[in-house]
């Protein structure tokens, strides 16, 4: 009932630092704030089929994270708060589903304080993700559900594993898209290895899995089919082949070489992998189906994804139940007994935090970042660095209690760095004060454009109605005549002022944002101030 109790802690403490964060910070630029205007073009249009942002189809991503905000907006009103509850939600129904495959894997039933939602709850990756409103939670649902049909199916429970595999499979296509089927299919494939119970049957698995495949590709394709009709040639041939392929063979972004993960695994895991416990209780785990299913689902998943060309750590987070069921799994039956100086490692590993903030502050220029950057307090950093000496105390504690320790230390430290260190960043990185200044231009009816690449990071904030045309240095003097009381948006490096400013060239508006300026010039002034323009 203690760690009943203590569980409930935990969670309720993540439940508190999702809503705070509503307070402690905005959607970020240029990702959250992209993905709230899809939400928010897709409720201005009554468009559900075909997202779109600034008034163009918008083909990176499917519909299914927008269509969560559209339920919540359905129900609550047009909100700020409602897209950033969508990520909690789905950190939350990660546990039930965790304790699904755990009772899976190795036919026991679970208590609700399993050492696998510690886990998963104290690794750095996930907890990262707990509050921003992105698809890495929403996908590691998915391949999750996905999961728990593979392991019915290797029961032999047919109907239920074809069902849940193809539900995770056409669910995680609509919330990122084919890339679930690299989370889910290696593991799968290689069932002769951690399913001895499938020798002489394995025609009738692969079949099964196929079948949980075609019904996953129905799901999916009952929206892209009709999407791909209405959003036309271009948005056709981006969903069906573009962002796949592009992202596989070459990507566009991101591109990193194949051993991009393995020197981030010791950050990503933390603490766990740093943990000589863990490690320790692993010793003998492989003997059982369960665990060499773990494996393989994490070893084949890291080896797809480090063969793929576009490389993100948030690209792991799907395979973290995997890591947090095996963790759980070695901790639970570890025999060797207890040595204090093992809790050092990720004691230490916690002492990062403010050494890399206590280094940001007195030296934002080594990590090329403006100075604004070193306007850190200095109460988080002490706190972080007095929570070290309050672990040590855990050291000689049982193993249970440590991982406790461990996995509340995690949720002390991102309160800590939201409520103390977030703050001081946001002056400079929240799009709001701009996004209501082209607001208000939007409703005199004054023309808008965006000089260069935009992310659509006003459209929310500002509830803006209409998109900004985009432009290209070369496209300016052209707008500037069509449009002679627009607008013009750019991003400069430097403030705007001085000695040197041509008279009559200086912008209606800027402000400070992501280490640049952001400025708002009526059309002619901007000739006029940038004469390479013209």
């Amino acid at each position: 009932m203690k760690q009943d109790r203590a569980l409930l802690a935990l969670l309720g403490g993540w439940a508190l630092f999702s809503i705070a964060s509503i307070w402690l910070r905005p959607l970020w630029p240029v990702d959250e704030t992209r993905y709230a205007s899809v939400a928010w073009e897709m409720w201005l249009r009554g468009d559900f089929l075909v997202p779109y942002v600034n008034g163009e189809p918008y083909s990176h991503k499917p519909p299914l994270l927008f269509w969560l905000i559209q339920l919540g907006w359905g129900l609550f009103g047009v909100n700020d708060w409602w897209p950033r509850l969508v990520a909690p939600l789905c950190a939350l129904t990660a546990i039930p589903l965790l304790l699904k495959l755990e009772e899976l894997l190795w036919n026991e039933k679970q208590e609700r304080n399993s050492d696998s939602i510690w886990v998963l709850s104290g690794t750095l990756l996930f907890a990262g993700f707990i509050t921003l409103t992105m698809f890495d939670l929403l996908l590691m649902l998915c391949a999750m559900a996905a999961m728990v049909g593979v392991l019915y199916l290797s029961k032999n429970e047919k109907f239920k594993g074809i069902l849940w595999l193809g539900a995770g499979i056409g669910l995680g296509v609509l919330a990122k898209g084919p890339v679930i089927l690299l989370h889910v299919l290696p593991a799968a494939v290689a069932a002769p290895w951690w399913a001895p119970n499938l020798k002489g049957k394995l025609g009738r698995w692969y079949l099964d899995l196929l079948l949980g495949v075609l019904l996953g590709a129905a799901i999916a394709l009952a929206w892209a089919l009709p999407a791909a009709f209405v959003g036309g040639e271009e948005y056709r041939r981006a969903i069906f082949w573009g962002q796949t392929a592009g992202r596989v063979a070459e990507s566009f972004a991101h591109r990193s070489p194949w051993w991009y993960y393995l020197p981030l695994l010791p950050m990503l895991l933390f603490p766990w992998f740093v943990w000589p416990r863990v490690w320790l209780g692993m010793k003998d785990i492989f003997k059982d189906s369960g665990s060499k299913f773990l494996v393989a689902w994490l070893v084949l998943t890291l080896i797809g994804f480090s063969l793929v060309s576009g490389k993100q750590a948030k690209y792991l987070v799907p395979m973290l139940p995997a890591f947090a069921l095996l963790a759980g799994r070695a901790l639970r039956r570890l025999a060797a007994p207890q040595r204090w100086w093992e809790f050092l490692p990720p004691v230490a590993g916690f002492l990062a935090a403010p050494a890399f903030l206590a280094y940001l502050r007195t030296r934002p220029e080594a990590m090329k970042l403006p100075e604004w950057a070193g306007e850190i307090p200095l109460w988080p950093i002490a706190l972080l660095a007095l929570g070290a000496p309050v672990l040590l105390f855990f050291a000689r504690s049982q193993t249970a209690v440590q991982l406790r320790a461990l996995a509340f230390a995690m949720l002390i430290a991102f309160a800590v760095v939201g409520a103390g260190v977030i703050p001081a960043f946001v002056p400079y990185s929240d799009p709001a004060p701009a996004a209501r200044h082209l607001a208000a231009l939007q409703a005199a009816q004054v023309p808008l454009a965006h000089l260069g690449k935009y992310h659509a990071q006003y459209n929310f904030a500002g509830r803006l109605r209409t998109p900004i045309d985009i432009l290209d240095p070369a496209e300016l003097k052209a707008w500037a005549a069509a449009h002679p009381s627009g607008q013009v948006i750019t991003i400069e490096r430097a403030r705007h002022g001085g000695p040197d400013a041509k008279a009559g060239a200086a912008p209606e508006y800027q402000a400070p944002f992501r280490g640049a300026w952001v400025q708002v010039w009526r059309a002619p002034a901007l000739l006029v101030a940038r004469p390479e323009l013209r």
